[in-house]
């Protein structure tokens, strides 16, 4: 069975796939308007006819919820609590904006519906629910003309029993139902509510999705959906639970990274993705970071994810000048449709068509040939948007440019700086489409020394979806003083967890010495308000002192310690596939690597620079700046002030020469 790894972008459909010892790859643009047409479309090109186990990373339930696309969605909670999620918290993203107006909720107040019951904290029922007042609200609910409900009872995730009966109340009205203790089985009611909900919201058009793409394959293909925490889930989980596909795509792309890192001996790396619509970063300290503090479009996602760093700057930003005549680029994208001006559709510039206007895009060699692009359609846009701001057309290209790579940079800061790391300690490890044209400049910009490109670094998400393991993850709140448990209690109660992880992955496909548990606490000092995640061991409370202290600078022993919630990551190992080392050839790149030479515009002029086929070259091939080297899914600049060398994985390692 051949494996393929599938990864849906704003511009590009990427697809990467393995039958035996061969690779493949293949590029094409996207389809905004049903994805699913350019995933179909790229399998049959790639493997038609043959037996395929697919992992994919969709973005169907990123965009339902940032384009506020999903379903009408009602919420069933507790009566005199159906505003919680509208009050939210206290904390304001943009404390000085007197101007701020939070957007709508997704759903509105006529579809939020409160039931009367009431369970304790400490799961004891002390009103049970009203058979006639639930009977009441699913009729409401029915006359609403809603396509999905959320339930999110008070403390359900200790005692569910009163959501398991709205839920089977909701059962003849034949609507997708989200129950929050199966989502997220855990305590602040703001958040688990708001995580329902959003759940609620998209997937019942992740089903729709999925549904289409798995009917239209050939019969005995399997198809596996990437998740936000870096792990795959079967397409019947993603549908349920597609609030765990949010992050879908960069989390491929994170995977990637770090294992190809780790193979290069980089185990301190921060990645760099940038694609078409825009540029994801995350920082891997010896491993992947991990976040249940995320937000998508405003609400929060309490679900575990890789802690990524998204930013509006793709290759197909936008630029444009703004009401005082500052030159802005991004966050809007020309996306695959019309696209960059180069492509010969859009007509408004982008940061592609400026890396095309400087020399630093090959049209003969763009996508190995197979897509034509057309420099000659840039010059009236680039002279007009010049002219009106007093540049010469090479000012605004470099402009443009420097504006995205500001942009990047500060995302680059928010999780290294901003997090008390240091960037120079770390190597910059880049790719999607547009990764190698801007990493070098940023690594200078940021003193960063080494720059990673990894081979077919423009479809590196793809891959990484090869490499993910089979993810699950649970979670329980238990809410223990440290003087009133220990280790054999809190092993105790990870029991029906574990029973249920195995289960499930059983059902995936995976079981026995296929399957690692990991076990994990959420801890915190006493008084605290939030926790840090600690593995579980016998020595749990020393190690939380000392995560602490790495996380805040200080640890105080003599303080006690609260366990709040139990974290079970059951990770299943499916085969994935091995790269294997090649030795030293030459320091000298062969003749037949050499493609010829062009001028490249770097700081205002125009430099001639030697450029490389990436397929041709040789371990220990070392390349001296100024050169463009191509290859199928992404081109790659190595500026004057950098070098590069073929390592023995085929990576290309940029030594950069800081001022």
């Amino acid at each position: 069975m051949i494996i393929i790894g599938v990864d849906t972008g704003g511009t590009f459909t990427d697809f990467v796939y393995r039958d035996g010892d061969q690779w493949g790859v293949y590029k094409l643009l996207s389809t905004p308007s049903n994805p699913a047409e350019a995933v179909l479309t790229g399998l049959h090109h790639t493997v038609p006819g043959a037996a395929k186990s697919i992992v994919h990373g969709s973005t169907v339930a990123t965009n339902a919820i940032l384009e506020r696309k999903g379903v009408r969605t009602a919420l069933i909670t507790n009566k005199g609590f159906e505003d919680v999620i509208e009050i939210g918290r206290q904390n304001r993203s943009r404390l000085y904006d007197l101007a701020f107006r939070r957007e709508p909720q997704i759903v509105p107040a006529e579809l939020r519906f409160g039931v009367k019951e009431r369970t304790t904290s400490s799961g004891e029922v002390i009103q049970a629910l009203d058979p006639d007042d639930l009977a009441e609200v699913i009729d409401r609910v029915s006359r609403a003309e809603v396509e999905s409900v959320a339930v999110c009872l008070l403390f359900s995730f200790l005692n569910p029993t009163h959501e398991r009966e709205v839920g089977r109340a909701l059962a003849r009205l034949n609507l997708p139902v989200s129950l929050s203790h199966e989502i997220i089985a855990e305590f602040r009611e703001f958040e688990r509510t708001s995580t329902t909900v959003v759940n609620a919201y998209v997937s019942p058009r992740m089903q729709r999705y999925i549904s289409y793409l798995r009917d239209s394959l050939e019969s005995g293909d399997r198809l596996r959906v990437m998740q936000s925490n870096g792990g795959s889930i079967s397409a019947e989980t993603s549908m349920k639970e597609s609030v765990r596909t949010i992050l879908s795509g960069p989390a491929g792309g994170a995977v990637g990274a770090y294992e190809i890192g780790r193979l290069a001996g980089f185990d301190r790396i921060i990645s760099f993705d940038m694609g078409g619509t825009s540029t994801d970063v995350s920082l891997m300290d010896g491993n992947l970071s991990f976040t249940l503090e995320s937000q998508i479009a405003g609400y929060p996602v309490k679900v575990p994810m890789i802690d990524i760093h998204t930013v509006g700057a793709g290759g197909g930003s936008i630029a444009r000048l703004d009401q005082g005549g500052s030159l802005r680029v991004g966050p809007v994208s020309a996306g695959a449709d019309p696209g960059p001006i180069g492509y010969g559709r859009g007509d408004q510039i982008t940061v592609t068509d400026a890396n095309l206007y400087l020399g630093r895009l090959i049209p003969d060699h763009f996508l190995g040939g197979t897509m034509a692009l057309h420099p000659a359609r840039l010059d009236p846009y680039f002279d007009r948007m010049a002219g009106d701001m007093g540049l010469t057309p090479i000012e605004l290209a470099e402009g443009i440019l420097a504006v995205a790579n500001t942009a990047m940079e500060k995302a680059i800061r928010v999780i290294s700086v901003e997090r008390g790391y240091d960037p120079r300690e770390f190597a910059l490890f880049t790719f999607g489409g547009a990764g190698g044209l801007h990493a070098a400049d940023l690594a200078r910009m940021l003193n960063i020394h080494r720059v990673v490109v990894p081979q077919n670094s423009g479809i590196l998400s793809a891959i990484g979806m090869l490499m993910a393991d089979v993810i699950k993850d649970y979670s329980l709140t238990v809410m223990l003083a440290q003087a009133d448990t220990n280790f054999a209690q809190l092993a105790g109660l990870f029991g029906p967890i574990e029973d249920r992880g195995r289960n499930e992955l059983a059902a995936e496909g995976l079981a026995g010495q296929n399957v690692i548990l990991e076990r994990y606490l959420d801890m915190r000092y006493e008084g605290q308000s939030y926790e840090i995640i600690v593995p579980f061991d016998e020595d749990y409370v020393a190690g939380f002192h000392a995560l602490h202290e790495k996380k805040y600078g200080y640890r105080n022993k003599d303080k006690a310690v609260s366990v709040v919630n139990l974290r079970l990551r059951v990770r299943g190992m499916p085969a994935k596939p091995t790269f294997e080392v090649s030795p030293f050839v030459s320091a000298i790149p062969p003749d037949a690597a050499v493609l010829g030479q062009r001028d490249v515009y770097f700081a205002h002029q125009p430099i001639p620079s030697t450029i490389y086929n990436r397929d041709r070259l040789m371990t220990g091939n070392r390349l001296i700046g100024p050169a463009i080297v191509v290859e199928y899914s992404s081109t790659i600049v190595i500026p004057p002030f950098a070098q590069a060398q073929v390592d023995g994985y085929g990576n290309l390692i940029l030594d950069i020469d800081q001022e």
